[in-house]
């Protein structure tokens, strides 16, 4: 499986190299590949034997974005709209499965985020470190059994969360400020009345 995306992606090289004008260093960008690379390519050294791929019909690109770039050598193509919310959709939700040797670092990535975006709510660390409510609750309280050990370090450093689901869930977070503080604060003030 990991052999088939490099091999995509030389085969979209091989198809724009010998049906279009662009540049190699703009069909690089576009392909994720090293520029003399696609210079090999267009040499015959380098995928000899791989059948060219038409981003076109695959719906990668349309006529108008290529057209576009072989007028301007200094343009990027842009990957077309819908391809890149299927590419995103088809991505399979599957349980939060946590190693052995990176459980321990759960404390410190909950930490992390109370420290640095103290809105977060327990669904949205649930959502990105894979814990309990007990577990956010007692170091949100300082309960912790570990707590002077216990320090805040990135979630996505230690390998709990991936940077784009870490960038969902603080744009959740962000956008969702006013929201987020009000209603801690009216539970507050119920709670002292």
């Amino acid at each position: 499986m990991t052999q088939e995306l490099p091999l995509m992606r030389k085969a979209t090289a091989v198809w724009l190299v010998e049906n279009t004008s662009l540049t190699f260093q703009q069909i690089a960008n576009f392909c994720g590949l090293h520029e003399l690379e696609v210079q090999g390519i267009a040499d015959g050294d380098v995928a000899s034997g791989i059948i060219g791929q038409n981003p076109i019909l695959s719906g990668q690109l349309t006529h108008e974005e290529i057209a576009r770039c072989e007028k301007n050598p200094d343009a990027l193509m842009i990957l077309n709209q819908s391809v890149a919310s299927k590419i995103k959709s088809t991505e399979k939700s599957v349980g939060k499965y946590t190693p052995i040797a990176r459980r321990q670092d759960k404390p410190d990535g909950i930490v992390y985020l109370l420290k640095y975006y103290p809105e977060i709510t327990n669904g949205q660390i649930k959502k990105l470190v894979g814990t309990t409510d007990k577990m956010i609750d007692s170091i949100r309280s300082r309960a912790h059994w570990n707590m002077k050990h216990i320090k805040p370090r990135d979630v996505v450093l230690l390998g709990l969360c991936s940077q784009s689901q870490f960038n969902d869930v603080i744009s959740q977070v962000k956008s969702g400020d006013k929201e987020a503080a009000e209603k801690p604060a009216k539970k507050r003030k119920s709670v002292k009345k």
